[in-house]
């Protein structure tokens, strides 16, 4: 055994047959000796992987303070987990910008959390491949944003430091799981800020508040650096004021980055010049995006009046019908709770993709979640024991067939996009939440994911997606969400800008 390098051991013979019974095997005496003696002699190939420096991005803008957790008076919607201020180049498109970065979005040098007790003190060491191209294009970053603990509820009430207040009401929660980074924008905090979307934590938190979010394409900007939930659905995307600052965000976040095993070819435009104030806009009115059965009847009639002002000042506004989006929560739920499961017994990365792995992390994670399981948020709890159930019951079919769905639910949307420019419908079927202490368990988890039944399709099928304000509903904002064909990110963005000129909503 004197081999073995010091960072790793052999099995021990009791381990040997755990481990092959975890694969269902049982091992003869003969056969744990056997291999006892081959897998110590093959792990001590292991001393030269520790002796190898392991390739890691370039730090740019290496000047970092760490920043601080702002007081209750300074944050009042409680929008941020860290100020800080990390300057950018001199000069480039978003000169002038302060951005805020969802908490899951590594910035090196400074806390980053992921909305958890699980990880507070954790620092990373290096960025996110969007916080560099951030940088590079002249913005300053002043903030990690608020968000619900690891990304695992759309209520914006579910933070470990509490919940993000709605920046229209205080009374109200925010919508999540981007819930300080909506805030933040809204309430003036920042110019735009990075949101994360698995099942609708960019465009939730917008409706809700009364912002704009687009969740892109999947895989059109690269997911490297930031902590998510499973790869099929991983997306991160601007938030802002406006459609045309998400434009000019996605301008510079789009593109490849050659680390990241979600992506392969990934063709981009100019998103910012894309946009036209003209309402020429053929719009497919989605049938089945209404009258849901969590459905409030004053947030579908505020969208379709909307609509109806939009046609009026020159869109094209038809009535489409996709019968399967109604089967899009179960297609979601079918893949995202086992991939969510496969992920954290990953250690929060991951296995058997090419691409950047980030073992810091993965150390930070594995430590944490064997050591604080217990802290997990309610709604991943739940996640967990769910999707191990369905893995070791099921033998992973039930994921496997919901992942072949979502190739059939994508080609639903397609073929009425061959016909329209974009898909209208609610962002959300209610409005935000009242903020209230006296939940118990079981309505947490209900008021945490009642809202995703138009956003979390277009996450498993790739959709690009976009909320924009469309007005009020007994005093709070109502999101419209328009949809287009996967990589046409421009088309959907021009579309919402469109709308945005011509459509007058009760801003305050």
């Amino acid at each position: 055994m004197s081999n073995v390098p010091p960072n790793v051991r052999a099995p021990t013979p009791d381990e040997i047959r755990e481990k092959a019974a975890k694969h269902h095997m049982t091992l003869s005496d003969e056969e744990v000796a056997d291999f006892s003696a081959v897998i110590a002699e093959t792990m001590a190939g292991y001393e030269r992987l520790d002796e190898l420096p392991e390739p890691t991005p370039e730090r740019a803008y290496s000047d970092r303070d760490p920043g601080y957790r702002p007081t209750s008076a300074e944050d009042p919607l409680n929008a941020f987990v860290r100020r800080c201020e990390v300057q950018g180049a001199d000069a480039g498109p978003l000169s002038g910008y302060e951005v805020g970065l969802k908490d899951n979005v590594a910035l090196a040098g400074v806390e980053m959390t992921c909305g958890s007790k699980l990880f507070e003190g954790y620092v990373p060491e290096t960025d996110a491949t969007i916080v560099t191209r951030l940088l590079d294009a002249g913005a300053t970053i002043t903030g990690k944003t608020n968000m619900e603990d690891m990304a695992f509820s759309g209520s914006g009430e579910l933070s470990a430091t509490g919940p993000v207040h709605n920046p229209y009401d205080p009374e109200y929660i925010a919508g999540g799981s981007s819930s300080g980074s909506v805030a933040a924008v809204v309430d003036g905090d920042v110019d735009v800020a990075i949101g994360g979307d698995q099942g609708g934590s960019i465009r939730i938190p917008a409706a809700w508040s009364g912002g704009v979010g687009h969740k892109p394409t999947h895989s059109l900007v690269p997911y490297t650096g930031i902590a998510g939930l499973g790869r099929s659905f991983d997306h991160v995307g601007p938030m802002a004021t406006s459609v045309a600052d998400c434009a000019r965000v996605l301008d510079v976040i789009a593109g490849a980055d050659g680390l990241d095993p979600r992506q392969g070819a990934v063709p981009t435009e100019p998103y910012l010049d894309a946009l036209d104030e003209s309402p020429e806009v053929t719009v497919g009115v989605l049938e089945e995006g209404f009258e849901h059965d969590a459905s409030e009847a004053a947030v579908d009639s505020t969208v379709r009046d909307a609509l109806d002002a939009f046609a009026e000042a020159g869109a094209e506004v038809t009535t489409v019908s996709v019968p399967m989006h109604l089967d899009g929560m179960p297609i979601w739920n079918g893949i995202a709770t086992e991939a969510t499961a496969a992920t954290v017994d990953a250690d929060g990365i991951g296995h058997y993709g090419n691409g950047r792995y980030d073992t810091q992390f993965m150390d930070a994670f594995g430590r944490a979640r064997r050591a604080a399981a217990d802290d997990y948020l309610t709604t991943l709890k739940l996640t967990l024991v769910l999707g191990q159930y369905l893995a070791d019951e099921y033998r992973g079919h039930y994921y496997a067939k919901a992942q072949n769905l979502s190739r059939e639910l994508a080609d639903r949307y397609d073929e009425v996009l061959s016909e329209v420019d974009v898909l209208a419908m609610p962002t959300t079927p209610q409005t935000a939440h009242e903020h209230r202490t006296d939940l118990d368990r079981v309505a947490v988890i209900e008021r945490a994911l009642c809202m995703l039944a138009n956003t979390a399709p277009f996450d498993v099928t790739g959709h690009p997606a976009l909320s924009v304000p469309a007005g009020t509903a007994d005093g709070l904002p109502v999101g419209l969400m328009l949809v287009g064909e996967r990589f046409d990110d421009a088309t959907v963005l021009r579309a919402g800008h469109a709308f945005e000129q011509h459509h007058d909503w009760e801003a305050f």
